[in-house]
């Protein structure tokens, strides 16, 4: 009988206990997905015990006390157990992370300190359990550190000595800027004469980069993506000297909590055999917007954080470029208040537009199971869950054909309208979103058409098991596989 594989999972989120954004999504879903295959790894999820996360004491146990050693002297780091979603969570407690009460300070040195000590804790409790990981599966920035500690100590730690470390990139520009003094603090040195470029020499998710057995991205599309001047953050030459080593698993999708036949927020529930029932809802949503109540109309709409990653500003201008044309639009999000004033004069100067400035994940859920079409105009994304939730309530997306977007998204063309599931446009310009919505509204005057688009995405499986399977398929690819060291290139 062959052993289930051992995976120690690093990450600074993790729903439902933390949540910030995508990587909360994934490092709540993914770790429960992966125990359900049949295969079933020992999956053990490690967070920061924040001190926000309201855990009553007896969910609670206490299984660890050690020290992690500082220039300035030993921390104790104190190791809680809990379950969350079937699968074994321990929270690191320590000063550095007691003392920061925001999960994301914003202090480079205050945050660098932090998720050292997590990311050096977690690796220190798996020696203390005596659970040997087959594999360290690190997130981002935050866990790196723990990926360059196993490539420094796994020739001479036995216990680590067959440990291979997959580095997941969620987020390739957040490289842990200005975080050196905390790595060397806790003894991590910067690295020399390495592929890496010198600037990026101490920098924990350049040096993860450059010491993970393999690396992988939220999708396909941004896997390649990276390895481009415009997407690299400026390590893209380094990172296609490792290209062999990098690939992309589309993030998934909580199926459950996502679902518009069990949605309790929606005035009526509705699936792929009974769409006409989602007519409804949209009714409904005008009625509570004040807008037209004609739903012959089509309700565009933009539920998004305001930032210029994720084109924001391009909607105030696209929208005005049709004006003339028969539609209605409503825009929810917070974010940058240059952003929030813009779609605010929207509302204010476009009869036919609402903008709530709020994060309202109740309204968000009636938008989804209730409009026609999603704007998504990303400058870049990673993977994005807007388009996957939007195809599953039968609200079609149209993007930036970018990362995520370009691999879960197929274009309307008359050739193949027997697969397509929504719109894309290349250019990040106002004048290309416009047109697109122009075609989009077009396609929807023929409501045969259009629910051929909508029936399409709803049939799409996003499932986190369809992830988990590829997941599990890299970790046995990395435990069978021989790995070099990228050190010294």
């Amino acid at each position: 009988m062959v052993e289930p594989l051992n995976v120690l999972f690093l990450a600074a989120e993790a729903d439902p206990l933390v949540k910030i954004g995508g990587l909360g999504d994934v490092a709540g879903s993914l770790p429960a997905a992966l125990q359900a295959l049949p295969e079933s790894p020992d999956v053990r999820l490690i967070l920061p015990f924040y001190p926000h996360i309201n855990q009553s004491e007896e969910d609670l146990k206490l299984v660890a006390g050690f020290y992690i050693s500082h220039y300035q002297g030993p921390i104790l780091a104190e190791i809680f157990r809990t379950m969350i979603n079937g699968v074994p969570t321990y929270l690191v407690d320590g000063a550095p992370i007691a003392e920061s009460p925001a999960v994301y300070s914003g202090d480079a040195n205050t945050d660098g300190n932090k998720f050292t000590f997590f990311s050096l804790a977690a690796m220190q409790l798996a020696k203390i359990l005596n659970w040997q990981p087959d594999i360290l599966h690190a997130h981002d920035w935050h866990t790196a550190p723990a990926v360059y500690k196993l490539r420094l100590i796994r020739e001479s730690d036995n216990f680590f000595h067959n440990t291979k470390s997959l580095l997941t990139v969620h987020n390739l520009p957040y490289l842990g800027y200005d975080t050196e003094l905390s790595l060397q603090g806790f003894g991590l040195p910067r690295a020399h004469m390495s592929p890496l470029p010198e600037w990026a020499e101490h920098l924990p998710l350049p040096l993860g980069l450059l010491t993970a057995d393999k690396i992988n991205t939220v999708s396909r599309g941004y896997a390649k993506e990276i390895l481009t001047p415009e997407f690299g953050a400026n390590l893209d030459g380094f990172l296609r000297t490792r290209q062999d080593d990098i690939s992309g698993i589309l993030n998934g999708l909580d199926t459950k909590v996502w679902n518009p036949k069990t949605d309790f927020h929606l005035p009526t529930s509705f699936g792929v055999e009974t769409l006409k029932n989602r007519k409804e809802n949209k009714k409904k949503l005008l009625i509570e917007l004040n807008l037209d109540i004609d739903p012959g109309k089509p309700l565009l709409v933009m539920i998004n954080r305001l930032d210029y990653q994720k084109g924001v500003d391009l909607v105030p201008d696209a929208l005005r470029k049709i004006q003339n044309l028969d539609w209605q639009a409503v825009i929810l999000g917070t974010g940058d208040l240059q952003l929030e004033e813009s779609a605010a004069q929207l509302d204010r100067g476009l009869v036919q537009v609402r903008t709530v400035l709020r994060y309202d994940d109740e309204l968000a859920r009636r938008i989804y199971g209730g409009s026609d079409l999603i704007l998504i105009p990303s400058r870049y994304e990673p993977c994005g869950l807007t388009q996957m939730i939007g195809m599953r309530y039968g609200c079609v997306p149209l993007a930036r054909a970018t990362g995520g977007l370009k691999d879960t998204i197929i274009d309307y063309q008359l050739g193949k309208a027997g697969e397509s599931t929504g719109f894309l446009f290349e250019e990040s310009t106002s004048q290309a979103l416009a047109d697109t919505i122009r075609r989009a509204l077009g396609i929807y005057q023929d409501q045969r058409r259009w629910q051929g688009l909508q029936r399409r995405g709803m049939r799409k499986d996003f499932s986190w098991e369809r992830s988990a399977k590829k997941y599990l398929e890299l970790y046995q690819e990395l435990v069978e596989g021989d790995t070099g060291d990228m050190l010294t290139g």
